[in-house]
């Protein structure tokens, strides 16, 4: 009996479920490595159509909205359990287990979305549906500002060959899915032909953001800088774990192989160049190692070229090279404090910037919970301190802003490079350690982003 009326209080009916994961799947194909990017813009209909008819409910509804979004993370975002399985040696069912736990977590805000739009259905009628792409960039809003992560935000699926996704450069990737959601609500009304008003309402809105892409995509130019500099960017796959020091030496002179070949076919030896390697992960400490020091200064004086690197770098570097007896206790623990970073050495191999990733990933790189807590949980990569300042690097004439993986993630930093003259955008990376999974085309998607956010290359 008390199941029963939990089940009528709270479950949506069969069908209505069954359109709600339907729904989810269509989007899943709409993001990589599926890429069918056209889906988004009708994934969202079966959803529509199964909140109308549970309207009545804001509970059922709620339940619609979170299955859905728990399909629609679990399948776009499985790979979660990857790094899990790989380096923290989690068993496979443990592992997935977790990566639902956190689509569980984050299914609540597509949760919260169907109920607010159950609510003004029931009082408005279908004429409510006006409010969908709002409340939908509400609850994406309320995802990011929450939980520091909007991965897979519906407007991602759009960057690879979306037809609006210029009109991110004034509203950014929010306004990319409020763009696909009018679509969506579009498509919904042709379903009810009584609706003509609306029909011809979304049409008309339609029509003015077309007008705007088209001038948006007309007007774009990434050439924002007279400034001229040879980039060679090296992108090898490095292994996270379960390097010997031959194995890894040779991944370094790898990165050197890539970067000389690339060298000898430049054309244009008058303008500075900048040879970037990816993110090691953290294999480099260029302040503690003298032998990668004097390795990447011979690299840059060989080749006339400055060198960004990604490295492990020390809080204090005062103490690194002094004697351990003539530190206190306090010093030495202050030792182990370090930054993920992106370092630049000039064509003299001598340091000359620094910086220092400000976005950490959490549970990669820091474990957000209280210290009692968090000293019973080993970070995957390991517990780095949070960078502060925005520093902005020299590429010859040119300026860069520096993101260090998940930081392309954040629009915030991107547009505050931008807002201090940088004229191009650095992503340095290493994604391979999370194997052939979707990861590295959603990441890469960010990026793309954030580049026609800034207008920037």
């Amino acid at each position: 009996m008390f199941f029963s009326t939990i089940g009528n209080k709270f479950l949506p009916s069969f069908s209505n479920l069954l359109w709600a994961i339907n729904s989810a799947i269509l989007l899943v194909f709409a993001f990589p490595d599926y890429d069918f990017w056209f889906l988004a813009y009708v994934a969202l209909i079966p959803l529509f159509y199964a909140v109308e008819q549970e309207q009545n409910s804001t509970a059922k509804s709620f339940v619609l909205g979170w299955v859905w979004g728990i399909c629609f993370f679990f399948g776009s975002c499985w790979w979660i359990a990857f790094p899990m399985k790989t380096y923290a040696g989690i068993p496979s069912v443990i592992a997935y287990a977790m990566a639902l736990c956190a689509t569980i977590i984050v299914g609540l805000f597509p949760a919260i979305f169907a109920a607010i739009l159950a609510n003004l259905l029931k009082r408005f009628g279908v004429s409510a549906m006006l409010f969908a792409p709002f409340i939908w960039v509400f609850s994406e809003f309320l995802r990011f500002w929450l939980t520091g992560n909007n991965w897979n935000a519906i407007g991602y699926s759009q960057a690879f060959d979306g037809i609006f996704i210029s009109l991110s450069s004034t509203g950014g990737v929010l306004f990319t899915s409020f763009i696909i959601i009018i679509v969506n609500t579009k498509l919904y009304f042709f379903h009810k032909p009584e609706n003509n008003k609306q029909v011809y309402f979304m049409a008309l809105v339609f029509g003015i953001i077309c007008f705007i892409s088209w001038n948006a995509r007309k007007n774009f130019n990434t050439s924002n800088s007279a400034s001229k500099v040879n980039v060679i960017a090296v992108q090898p796959n490095v292994p996270m774990n379960g390097l010997n020091l031959e194995q890894w030496k040779r991944l370094r002179n790898r990165h050197v192989e890539l970067a000389e070949t690339a060298l000898q076919k430049t054309n244009d030896n008058r303008q500075p160049t900048i040879v970037i390697f990816p993110e090691s992960p953290m294999n480099f400490e260029y302040a503690k190692d003298s032998e990668f020091r004097e390795f990447i200064k011979n690299f840059a004086v060989r080749n006339n070229v400055s060198v960004l690197f990604n490295a492990g770098e020390p809080v204090y570097p005062q103490y690194v090279n002094r004697e351990p007896e003539t530190l206190t206790q306090e010093q030495i623990g202050k030792m182990s404090e370090i930054y993920n970073s992106a370092v630049m050495v000039d064509e003299r191999g001598e340091k000359v910037a620094q910086f220092d990733k400000i976005h950490l990933l959490p549970f990669g790189e820091f474990i957000p919970l209280p210290k009692f807590l968090a000293d019973y949980v080993p970070p995957v990569v390991g517990n780095f301190t949070f960078g502060k300042e925005f520093d902005i690097l020299n590429f010859g004439d040119a300026k860069a802003g520096v993101m260090i993986c998940f930081e392309s993630h954040f629009p915030s930093l991107s547009r505050e490079y931008a807002n201090r003259e940088a004229d191009i955008l650095v992503e340095v990376t290493n994604d391979g350690y999370l194997g052939n999974t979707p990861v590295l085309r959603q990441h890469l998607a960010n990026a793309v982003f954030r580049a026609v956010e800034t207008n920037r290359p």
